[in-house]
């Protein structure tokens, strides 16, 4: 392990992505994860398939994408909560650990002796991370909740879509689980902070995260116009508010994304357009009179723009100084060579499907090298190694506990 978490060990009681994804980003930056899951099922999000990832043989597994999106440089246990001595195998894994992550409802891990008061109480310095959907306090702290729900609920659906009036208009699910994923960002930062004020008083402490108030959280400007101006905000689709132009546009052979965030730049695309006359037309001049003639300056755009293809637009726009960039899919994504460049794209050895490709985690430090060490787990692949390694736990004592149904 080479990076800057290298020697920190993370007991990784969470399933779905919040959690999971918090873990990995610890992992990524060197912490020894070990990630608990129960015997015969694992973490939910291993069987949500079809599709399923091929094997070398090109079989189907029970192996899916969804998992391996937030489970690399992990190691895998199987161990049951419900169970007496799988309780006190975690209990003693955790005064291994400095940092426990957890995602179950409010007051689970309480009932099987496992809640922060439990392992704090032999271990007061140790970081525990609670990720729930509405937090641990709060009329709606017992209510289950998924990405999807805190889209809805916070607000985030509302501005996101085509306006009202627009054929297929209406609130809209961002492709991606943006609460999720956020909330995963978040914990990581603070687990940081919390090392850090461990480092410096000895002290351990119980971090309260919630999707949805990081979902609330990360709607920043959207959440600015209302509490300061008393506007709440509507579904403009790809158009901006306050930069003009600034939206999709269609060319011949695709669509070209720009920002005009500055007259200067409004002006170098004149230029390119060969409309430089629009540069000193008082209707387009600045950027207030861009967004009082929105729809005139548009309509020109869209018009030059109609008749050109995308490479042409993107290559002369970007030459000219004008940010842009095509409306890419997935894959011509990966075929791009700037990410090809930057190694966005890293293949890790799987014990069941060979080498897998893996997406990067995009922070470069300079000293400390990300390490891609660990593809994700087999279900409970490391489970002897674990309780042998740090317990000290014997081969026909694995075998009694297996047997038992604790492992």
């Amino acid at each position: 392990m080479s990076g800057p978490l290298q020697g920190i060990r993370v007991l990784d009681m969470t399933r779905q992505l919040a959690g999971p994804w918090a873990a990995q980003m610890l992992g990524d930056l060197g912490a020894d994860v070990i990630k608990v899951e129960r015997p015969g099922a694992g973490d939910e999000v291993r069987s949500f398939g079809p599709p399923f990832i091929p094997d070398k043989q090109g079989k189907d597994t029970r192996e899916s994408p969804f998992f391996f999106a937030g489970n690399r440089n992990k190691r895998s246990i199987t161990v049951n909560l419900a169970h007496a001595e799988g309780q006190t195998l975690i209990r003693s894994l955790a005064r291994h650990c400095d940092v426990v992550i957890e995602n179950y409802r409010v007051g689970t891990l309480d009932r099987y002796g496992l809640g922060y008061s439990d392992l704090s109480g032999q271990d007061s310095s140790l970081i525990y991370c609670s990720v729930t959907g509405f937090g641990q306090t709060g009329p709606y702290k017992d209510q289950a909740g998924y990405d999807s729900i805190f889209q809805a609920m916070c607000g985030l659906m509302s501005v996101n879509g085509i306006p009202d009036g627009e054929p297929g208009s209406g609130p809209m699910r961002v492709g991606v689980a943006m609460a999720d994923i956020m909330t995963g960002m978040y914990s990581s930062v603070a687990i940081l902070g919390a090392l850090h004020h461990r480092t410096r008083t000895g002290e351990g402490q119980h971090i309260d995260m919630a999707l949805f108030d990081v979902q609330v959280a990360s709607l920043t400007i959207e959440n600015m116009r209302y509490l300061l101006l008393g506007e709440v905000p509507t579904r403009t689709g790809n158009v901006s508010r306050n930069l003009v132009p600034t939206q999709l546009f269609d060319c011949i052979d695709g669509q070209v994304s720009i920002t005009i965030g500055n007259d200067d730049q409004f002006g170098k695309l004149a230029r390119f357009l060969g409309r430089p006359e629009w540069s000193t037309d008082s209707r387009f001049a600045t950027g207030s009179a861009r967004r009082s003639n929105r729809h005139e300056i548009v309509a020109l755009v869209a018009d030059e723009f109609g008749s050109r293809h995308v490479d042409e637009l993107v290559r002369g726009l970007s030459g000219a100084g004008v940010p842009c960039g095509p409306v890419n899919t997935i894959a011509q994504v990966f075929e791009d060579v700037h990410l090809q460049h930057r190694k966005l794209r890293r293949e890790v050895e799987h014990e069941a499907l060979g080498p897998v490709p893996l997406v990067a985690n995009p922070i470069r430090y300079s000293r400390t090298e990300i390490d891609y060490r660990l593809a994700p787990p087999m279900l409970g692949q490391h489970t002897r190694e674990v309780l042998s390694e740090l317990l000290g736990l014997p081969p026909a004592e694995a075998d009694r506990l297996a047997a038992a149904g604790a492992i």
